[in-house]
């Protein structure tokens, strides 16, 4: 399935069960990858967890969503307060590729391009089977974004739990209709 959509901000599939989502975000790409790669700049938006910037390097990444905004949102049913996961360092060339394995699925590549003074941040997420784990992942990475491109602007970000509710059903009439 292939599905295009009419927002920028929104992902797309690309190849089966492939979520793609691209945002364009203030520089300079040293920068935005630290905020990919740094513990303690990547909890911000999305999970902490040390990484040594090696290919075959575990990431042990801590989700702790109730974190990311003031106020958090109310977090949905069936979502704890904390999540983790080991992954690992597939590939890396800094500062503009990072592949980590990625759970059950074929993994998440990060490339930063430099477009002028803004920086694309492009997410590739391959493999995501399960069609309401594709619903999820969809919206989260989304909701994840928004925080990490409110923290580089220097905006306040929408409260993280009800920015991934609402996305959760633009995304489900997008997939699902």
């Amino acid at each position: 399935m292939t599905m295009m959509l009419t927002d920028d901000n929104c992902g797309v599939i690309t190849e089966p069960a492939t979520l793609t989502i691209e945002r364009l975000l203030p520089g300079p790409v040293e920068r935005v990858w630290s905020y990919l790669t740094d513990s303690d700049l990547r909890r911000l938006w999305l999970a902490a967890g040390a990484m040594e910037q090696m290919v075959g390097a575990p990431v042990d990444l801590v989700w702790r969503n109730d974190e990311l905004t003031d106020p958090p949102g109310e977090r949905p049913e069936g979502f704890g307060d904390e999540h983790r996961m080991t992954c690992e360092v597939l590939a890396i060339d800094a500062p503009h590729l990072l592949e980590i394995s990625w759970g059950s699925t074929g993994g998440v590549t990060f490339t930063l391009e430099e477009k002028g003074d803004e920086i694309m941040l492009t997410i590739v997420h391959k493999r995501v089977e399960d069609p309401s784990v594709l619903l999820n992942v969809s919206a989260g990475w989304h909701s994840h974004v928004d925080v990490l491109e409110a923290k580089l602007r220097g905006t306040t970000p929408t409260p993280h739990w009800d920015n991934f509710a609402q996305l959760r059903g633009v995304y489900a009439e997008r997939l699902f209709g």
